[in-house]
């Protein structure tokens, strides 16, 4: 569904299934030279590295990366103040379509504004 939210507005989406592909994609994606212009993370991923210790990974690459943290969860402390954790925004699921590309339109308009 997020996916085909952000595609269908001319956004080029990749999904991966946790932190630890997501770390790899960045990667890789730099070091070709078509670097990421913004990645949403799930706090929580069962099984697998979730956004609050991928987030640290990505900044240690990219200190200017734009990350918007995403949860179910609206009491985490990560959303209360995703600033401070390192994120650029956060969207809440069940998502809004309206929501979700508010936020990621704000969050790259910062980097070019």
């Amino acid at each position: 569904m997020i996916d085909r939210a952000l595609t269908d507005v001319g956004y080029e989406v990749l999904l991966v299934v946790d932190g630890e592909e997501t770390i790899e994609q960045y990667t890789k994606a730099r070091e070709a030279g078509c670097p990421f212009d913004a990645v949403i993370l799930d706090l929580t991923v069962p099984g697998g590295m979730g956004g609050g210790e991928a987030i640290r990974k990505l900044l240690e690459i990219d200190p200017d990366a734009k990350v918007i943290a995403s949860s179910g969860y609206s009491t985490d402390p990560v959303i209360a103040d995703n600033k401070k954790h390192g994120f650029s925004g956060v969207v809440i699921k069940p998502y809004r379509v309206s929501e979700l590309r508010g936020t990621l339109h704000n969050v790259l308009a910062e980097t070019r504004g």
